[in-house]
């Protein structure tokens, strides 16, 4: 199967990720999102790209990889990393971030030219007595922060 690229509006990348997506409902906002389509037209992978979610990494020169997921087409999301470390380059961004879930083996990430910059250890969540947070079954889970070799 041949995949090529398409441009896609947050209305529906959002609803892609909300259908396929593992762990995760869609972000709630984006700075550019791709998807990737088959020879008919079927899109099969998205990849949505915004604003690092980590304030300290929110310098204004660097862009995170917010959500992928795909229907299971071979080397779609890693079609899409590339594709959003091209376009983080094309806007000025010096660097471009995503995080996986440690149990993940990082193979797409790695097709793309991505490396480990830091293992995050679990963390509890954000709920505080002063600032209640729902949880939402990603707590207490192990992260590996990656960056695109060449986004500068």
């Amino acid at each position: 199967m041949t995949l090529r690229l398409v441009p896609v509006r947050l209305r529906e990348a959002a609803a892609f990720a909300q259908d396929r997506h593992r762990h995760h409902a869609p972000p709630p906002g984006q700075i550019f999102a791709i998807f990737a389509a088959d020879e008919e037209g079927v899109l099969r992978a998205v990849a949505i790209v915004g604003r690092p979610v980590a304030r300290h990494l929110d310098d204004g020169a660097t862009l995170e990889v917010t959500r992928t997921c795909s229907d299971g087409a071979r080397n779609a999301n890693s079609l899409l990393y590339g594709a959003a470390r091209r376009a983080a380059k094309a806007l000025g961004c010096t660097r471009l971030i995503t995080y996986t879930q440690d149990v993940a083996s990082g193979a797409r990430l790695r097709g793309a030219d991505g490396r480990v910059v830091a293992h995050r250890p679990p963390r509890r969540g954000w709920h505080t007595p002063s600032r209640p947070r729902l949880t939402r079954g990603t707590e207490c889970v192990a992260r590996t922060l990656w960056e695109a070799v060449d986004a500068s």
